[in-house]
């Protein structure tokens, strides 16, 4: 947001029918630099009423910020502890005959299905209650749409999981070039392209919708 004295300035030329040229020639005088003018003059839109119409401004609240950095950790737990159920299942499914040699591995495989299980049974529902409980807000209330948080998580999300897929896709190219690719290692890749996809798809799904949203506001 601009110098409240600045704005102040603007808002009140403008409301007097001054011209935008006459303005920022009388701040640019005055010793205010082109950036600062410019920025505060775009915080009005240009019309036919002779007076000053704000834009709708993009804000930061620190609830809206607690709520997506929370959805965020969560769509994180949920992911990492449903991959790790299906990584142990693939392994009990198709075992390694290293794996068969040493029992210690059982009880470790054991460990980490009851710890997945347990993280979706606690991050699922709060996950899936609290993306409710935002999407109703955002549809309740629209200047949520442009909340600066929002907007930098869902991209944040959207890299993390655009690299997470060229990995993947960059593990599968090394595997079949060196010749070590198995039905296990296929189908944890798989598992990795697929709930990252879903990350990717969530998250895209989530930004067009807040753009869309953003025009029609």
């Amino acid at each position: 947001m601009a110098n409240q004295t600045l704005d102040t300035f603007i808002r009140d030329a403008l409301n007097r029918g001054e011209k935008r040229e006459r303005v920022a020639a009388a701040l640019v005088a005055a010793g205010w630099t082109q950036k600062e003018i410019g920025n505060a003059l775009d915080d009005y839109a240009d019309n036919d009423l002779g007076m000053a119409v704000p834009r709708p401004r993009s804000y930061v609240s620190a609830r809206e910020a607690f709520l997506y950095l929370v959805l965020f950790i969560l769509l994180g737990v949920v992911a990492w502890n449903l991959g790790s159920l299906l990584f142990a299942l693939i392994d009990t499914a198709i075992p390694d005959e290293l794996d068969q040699e040493y029992g210690y591995f059982f009880d470790s495989r054991d460990m980490q299905i009851r710890s997945a299980i347990a993280g979706l049974v606690v991050g699922g529902p709060l996950f899936a209650w609290l993306a409710l409980h935002i999407r109703k807000q955002r549809r309740t209330n629209p200047a949520m749409q442009r909340s600066r948080v929002r907007k930098w998580l869902t991209y944040i999300a959207l890299i993390i999981a655009s690299c997470t897929l060229i990995g993947d896709a960059i593990s599968l190219v090394y595997s079949f070039l060196a010749g070590e690719l198995s039905t296990r290692l296929l189908l944890k890749l798989l598992v990795v392209a697929i709930l990252a996809g879903g990350v990717f798809f969530y998250f895209i799904r989530d930004a067009e919708e807040g753009d869309k949203n953003d025009q029609q506001t």
